[in-house]
């Protein structure tokens, strides 16, 4: 990661915490707020264990695990609302959201409860997200996670998707989901419907290289199936990856 991230990634996670504690009346933590900031950032990017980062500060296991759900709570209240993320895509000129869904995979558990989180598409368990880009790759929002086996169609919007999403254009004259054509057995594609999907692959690619930003904080490699943890780490990450890219 750049300097220039690390430092705007650290400030505004500094400013958070140093925000709630103020409005919480209660600003003493046995670590100032910029140290703290520190700690979490590297449990979240480079996902070092949280024994260790205790022992290098002479902190208690539990209270490093404290830090970083407080300020994974804190970020995660400033991740855009669907409805006002749009509604900033429409102020801005915006004529095309790209949505996609992708597999957090999670750890596998045995037993019945689990068998809903193992996507056959991935051949792994895991949590399914929803995100929505804009036309430069920008992630603006991500839904809540839902069972690894969820389709993507469960949770469409109006926007530019993949095949994922086929079924929900059918309405030729005000189409809401715009998607490529799909080859069967009995029907090949032919050229003009391979040209399309071409142009589609391409530009969806942003929404691809969001995923992809997302996915470089190594937190994720070791995520639990608690979808409610999950959701909110999801969207804390996102506020931190788009500090990053826009800069």
């Amino acid at each position: 990661m750049p300097s220039a991230a690390v430092h705007a990634h650290l400030n505004r996670l500094a400013k958070l915490l140093r925000r709630h504690l103020k409005a919480i009346r209660s600003r003493w933590r046995i670590l100032p707020p910029g140290k703290i900031a520190v700690i979490v950032l590297a449990v979240l990017r480079h996902d070092q264990r949280l024994a260790d980062m205790a022992g290098g500060n002479n902190v208690s296991e539990s209270t490093v695990r404290r830090w970083r759900d407080e300020l994974i709570g804190l970020l995660a209240a400033q991740a855009p609302r669907l409805d006002r993320a749009l509604k900033k895509v429409a102020r801005r000129g915006g004529e095309v959201v790209l949505i996609d869904g992708t597999l957090i995979r999670t750890r596998r558990r045995t037993g019945k409860a689990d068998r809903r989180n193992y996507s056959g598409k991935h051949r792994s368990h895991g949590l399914h997200f929803l995100a929505l880009t804009d036309e430069k790759g920008r992630l603006i929002w991500i839904s809540a996670a839902r069972p690894g086996r969820t389709h993507d169609n469960t949770a469409a919007l109006g926007a530019l998707a993949d095949l994922g999403f086929r079924g929900l254009d059918n309405d030729i004259l005000d189409p809401v989901i715009v998607t490529g054509f799909h080859a069967t057995r009995t029907h090949k594609l032919t050229p003009s419907q391979k040209t399309a999907n071409r142009v589609l692959a391409t530009g969806r690619a942003p929404v691809e290289h969001g995923f992809a930003h997302l996915k470089n904080w190594r937190t994720l490699t070791k995520l639990r199936t608690d979808p409610a943890r999950a959701t909110r780490l999801l969207r804390a990450l996102l506020v931190l990856t788009n500090l990053e890219v826009s800069r």
